[in-house]
């Protein structure tokens, strides 16, 4: 099974617990939910009289063996026809207040399972986002709620309209003919057979088809967010014949339901046809011998009609309790898949001032068996300005990742101030560092919500001196609104230099002990990174200060540099001293600075 297509949740047709937590949903609304099994009584009340009226028009103003004269059953025609109208007035109206009521139910815990989804999505841990594509997540959130939302409103409660209806014209039945009202019963049994076949290909049909929304949900989330990687190496063909195969994957789920409903609906019409032909031939002879009036046979076979239709109903809805298993099973699924890393039952108050960061014998692994860092210690004391070097996955970026705590380590301890960092809360540590990543990430909206982020302690004049001494506001005053300006998708308006002023902007503004910098300068170029680095230099003094950077020569300003190799420590010191003992950070720093001076070469013969 590919990447995109493990959704499948196992589990039985019909789970009591599942069904009792959907359930549970409604609480909140049950006065509302009363409301609604009171309204549905009334219509299926209502639901019972025509059959009746047109047996009573016939019996005793329409047959010829009544003893009325005509204009008696004229006004008796005239008194049916408004009763008649009249019940189906009521019936519209409750109906419709009935409707009204559970869709405004149906819509609030639409609301309410969002909300809870998405915040329980706000306290996963980094790695479950690694593991989960954005687009099946999405699926929880849309298309899945609104199978719960549909189950409330037209599957839950609706269920009882059709109970009410088929208990009423069961004893109406008994009540007109016990001998036609058995006949009619008859069917049943085949009834059940069909409904179970039904079920039980529909289990599978709706279980295939969420599976398959998933999957399709995940592929184009990818596909359309790397739609310039796919672009740049012409790559359009082979995507859109793996879109191709997946689409047909759903269509044929879908057209299995089809088949499913083509099969079992025309079985119920062919079995209601017959019921209705036996009780016109039983019913007939009854009436030619005088065992009934002809009234009542047209009443009987009118409720008979109604009899199976809220039989097939049944059979919707049981559809609907199916879309809601398979959908509530993938929703309950993640929302009991508690994170993994939580916060201490009685969280330590974290220092208000810049304090000393100790990695003490750290080792942590993303898969097992795989250590991407062994036994690290080291420490930075209060207001030190440290860098952190090495080749591409010697383990930078997860020391960034330690110590914000995305993941916890497996073995040793981070320590800030002397204290676990696992004994803080996870808001009050985010809050105390601040991290640079080298992929910017913008949300839509304007350059003043990207740096304050809807903080309203935050002012417009803080953000704007933040602005001003990280160097953004020379290119943010060249906007047409300033700080107002849409920057679009992803920022997808702006150049790789101005999105990662704005980051810088982001971070200072919230005022942090910790400083941390992911590769922050990797991507700008050589006039912004001037820019940053001599705010850089002035935001750092005072502050505990950890910098990872590819480019060499932006870190010599900093005490002191940490060699990392192959996830551990192996050299340390600071950048003469790491230059003068001809290690591996000498290595490093030959490389860069011969490919910069054949850069500053290629610029000076363009220029």
């Amino acid at each position: 099974m590919e990447y995109f297509d493990e959704d499948e949740v196992q589990g039985r047709p019909y789970d009591r617990t599942l069904m009792r937590r959907i359930l549970g949903y409604l609480r909140p609304y049950r006065g509302m939910v009363v409301l609604s099994i009171v309204l549905l009584l009334l219509v299926s009340v209502l639901q019972l009289a025509p059959p009746y009226l047109t047996k009573i028009a016939i019996d005793q103003y329409l047959s010829p063996a009544s003893s009325l004269d005509i204009d008696a059953r004229y006004f008796g025609l005239l008194k049916i026809i408004g009763i008649f109208v009249l019940v189906l007035l009521l019936a519209f109206v409750i109906s419709y207040c009935q409707i009204y009521v559970m869709a405004f139910v149906g819509q609030r815990i639409m609301f309410d399972l969002r909300m809870q989804i998405f915040r329980h999505l706000q306290k996963k841990e980094v790695s479950y986002f690694d593991r989960n594509p954005v687009g099946r997540l999405m699926t929880r959130l849309t298309s899945d709620v609104e199978v719960l939302n549909e189950t409330f409103t037209s599957g839950v409660v609706a269920i009882f309209l059709d109970l009410f209806t088929l208990l009423g014209i069961m004893i109406v039945l008994c009540y007109l003919n016990l001998r036609l009202a058995i006949i009619t019963f008859t069917v049943l049994p085949f009834l059940f057979v069909a409904a179970m076949i039904f079920r039980a290909r529909v289990h599978r049909t709706y279980r295939s088809v969420r599976k398959r929304v998933a999957a399709i949900n995940a592929f184009l989330q990818e596909n359309i967010t790397g739609m310039s990687v796919v672009q740049i190496f012409n790559r359009e063909t082979a995507q859109y014949e793996k879109f191709s195969h997946r689409n047909k994957k759903l269509y044929q789920a879908h057209l299995d339901t089809v088949v499913a409903y083509a099969v079992f609906y025309p079985a119920i019409e062919i079995l209601s046809a017959i019921a209705i032909a036996l009780i016109i031939w039983f019913g007939g002879r009854g009436v030619l011998a005088g065992a009934m009036t002809f009234g009542a046979l047209v009443a009987f076979i009118q409720y008979a009609q109604r009899f199976y239709r809220p039989i097939s109903d049944l059979s919707e809805k049981y559809n609907i309790l199916q879309a809601a298993m398979a959908s509530s099973e993938r929703i309950f699924d993640l929302l009991d898949n508690e994170p993994r890393i939580q916060d201490s039952r009685n969280p330590k108050k974290i220092p208000t001032i810049p304090a000393e960061v100790i990695f003490d014998h750290v080792s942590f692994s993303y898969n097992p068996g795989e250590e991407v860092l062994h036994d690290v210690s080291f420490r930075v004391a209060p207001g030190e300005k440290v860098a952190i070097v090495g080749y591409t996955g010697a383990g930078k970026t997860t020391i960034i990742n330690l110590l914000s705590r995305f993941y916890d380590v497996e073995q040793g301890r981070i320590l800030i101030d002397g204290v676990d960092i696992r004994d803080f809360s996870q808001r009050d540590l985010h809050r105390y560092i601040a991290t640079v990543l080298q992929d910017v990430f913008l949300f839509s909206g304007d350059i003043g919500h990207n740096i304050h982020l809807g903080d309203r302690a935050i002012s417009d004049a803080k953000m704007m001196e933040v602005s001003r001494y990280i160097n953004a506001d020379k290119f943010i005053n060249k906007l047409p609104l300033r700080y107002q300006e849409t920057v679009g998708e992803r920022g997808r308006t702006l150049s790789v230099g101005e999105r990662q002023l704005l980051s810088f902007a982001r971070a200072l503004v919230y005022e942090p002990k910790i400083l941390v910098l992911d590769e922050a300068t990797s991507s700008v170029d050589t006039d912004t990174e001037y820019l940053v680095q001599d705010a850089l230099k002035k935001f750092m003094s005072g502050r505990t200060s950890i910098v990872i950077a590819h480019r060499l020569s932006t870190i010599r300003f900093v005490d002191r540099i940490i060699v990392l190799h192959k996830g551990g420590i192996i050299e340390e010191g600071t950048h003469q001293e790491l230059l003068e003992h001809g290690g591996h950070y000498s290595k490093l720093y030959d490389l860069q600075y011969k490919d910069q001076e054949k850069e500053i070469q290629f610029r000076r013969d363009a220029g």
